[in-house]
This record gives structure tokens, sequence and C-alpha cells, in this order.
């Protein structure tokens, strides 16, 4: 089963960064969320990767091109080093597709640009390149494949709190207000499992989770899978230090164990 990473965004919250690499490519650690991703996917044996590319593809295919594997793992020295024995790999059984899908383009536009690499692929998962959980994946595809549905997507409760107004139409009265946290209010954590029926549901210029999972739901083909675990993403400065905080533990819950 293929996966497919959006890596095209530039990651304009983030202002320390985005002017020299794209997004994917901020670092937790020694590597970039990017590799944190995929590594979490390999973990569950998928290891077969579609990268849809924008903003400065450059940076990401040179840091595979170039890929230093002694920086994460162990290895033997020798000879002054023009021997190197590594005891551990990271990506030696990966296969990586590098694809340019637009500077500009949406996400669904990045995922009708690599169809062609997904032939033959009854499902697939995909995800945006900056969102790490400790979601056990067999359980959330399983759970797709048992439904029917032609996508699903990772369910996470908000860990940031925000008030969610409800105003009257009459002179700005408000009706209710409530904590995110503590609320029934759940969003879009990524982590999606789709059909090729997708594509059927996607027209010229939508953004995925706009108009075609609209579609969906009215043709009730779209499933929401709860999960109240960890689950980060790297949108402000602010979490990418939570998230560096996590990794310098040395118990970050997407390594797994």
């Amino acid at each position: 089963m293929k996966v497919v990473l959006f890596c095209g965004g530039q990651g304009t919250r983030l202002r320390d960064y985005s002017d020299q690499i794209p997004k994917p490519m901020v670092p937790i650690g020694y590597r970039p969320v990017l590799w944190h991703v995929m590594k979490y996917y390999a973990r569950f044996g998928y290891k077969d990767f579609i990268l849809c590319l924008g903003y400065k593809a450059d940076v990401i295919k040179n840091y595979f091109l170039n890929y230093d594997e002694s920086v994460s793992n162990d290895f033997v020295f020798e000879n002054g080093g023009k021997d190197i024995k590594l005891l551990h790999s990271d990506i030696d059984d990966w296969r990586i597709t590098f694809v340019d899908t637009g500077l500009t383009a949406n996400i669904a536009e990045r995922l009708v640009a690599v169809k062609p690499h997904l032939e033959g692929e009854e499902v697939f998962l995909a995800n945006y390149s900056d969102g790490l959980t400790d979601c056990p994946l067999p359980n959330l595809v399983e759970a797709h494949n048992e439904s029917g549905a032609v996508a699903s997507f990772l369910c996470i409760k908000p860990y940031h709190s925000f008030h969610v107004v409800d105003v009257a139409a009459d002179e700005g009265k408000v009706t209710k207000i409530q904590d995110t946290t503590s609320a029934d209010f759940w969003v879009n954590g990524g982590y999606f499992v789709l059909s090729q029926k997708i594509f059927d549901y996607i027209g010229e210029g939508e953004e995925l989770v706009n108009e075609p999972f609209q579609k969906l739901i009215a043709d009730s083909k779209l499933r929401a899978h709860k999960y109240t675990g960890f689950w980060g993403c790297m949108d402000t400065y602010k979490e990418k230090q939570m998230l560096d905080d996590l990794y310098d533990t040395g118990e970050a819950p997407w390594m797994g164990k």
C-alpha cells in the first residue's frame, strides 16, 4: 500500500525556517519532520512513498539524494573513516517517488497530479507532512476496509483551547460559547485512507476536505476514526518546541517502542 505525502507547503507561520527550507524539512532532533512522518508509516510496513513536492522541492530532493545514515544510526568507524559499517539503517528498504506538483496547488490538485503513480492501488494512504501521532495505523486501515467508505481520516480533539462562539443573526447576540477541549468537538487530523474512487469526487480546482468531502458525506462514504491518544502538528514555532521537547525525552510517542 503506497503512502502519498503532501510536501508543498511553505510553513509561513514558521518564519525562522520558511525562507530557507520548506515546512516538511523543519527539524525535530536530527531529522526533519517529514522523516518522522515517514518513519511512522515504515514502522507499520508501509515503505513505498510518493512525495507531492512544491515550495523549495530541491531541498527535499537533495536531502534524500545526500542522505547520511550515520546521523541517526550506530556505526563502526575504521581505517580513519575510509570504512564505515552501519549497525542499523533507516531507509535502505524505502522506495520514494518525487513528484513536483506545483507551487500553488491545493491538496486535491496535488493528489490528482500523482494519480498515475497510484495505478493498481485499490486503497492507499495519504497525509500531511507535519502531523505526528501514536495511533495504531493497522486499526485505522482495518476500520476503513470494513466500513465500505471511500475516504477515512483520523479525527482528534484539539489540544489547544479555543472558545467556539455561536452568534445570533440579530445584533451579535451570543447564544452559546464552548471550550473546544472540553466540548464534544473534533477536528481533522489527517492520516487519510483513500480508495481509488476518491478521484471520482474531485472536481477541477476543488480542495480535498471541502467539496469532495461534502459529496462523500452526501453519499455516506466518508468515515472519521476518533482517536484520543497523542497527536501533534508543527504549524507554529511553539508547536515545534513542544515536539522538540518530547523528542528530547527519548520517548517521543510517534517513534514507538
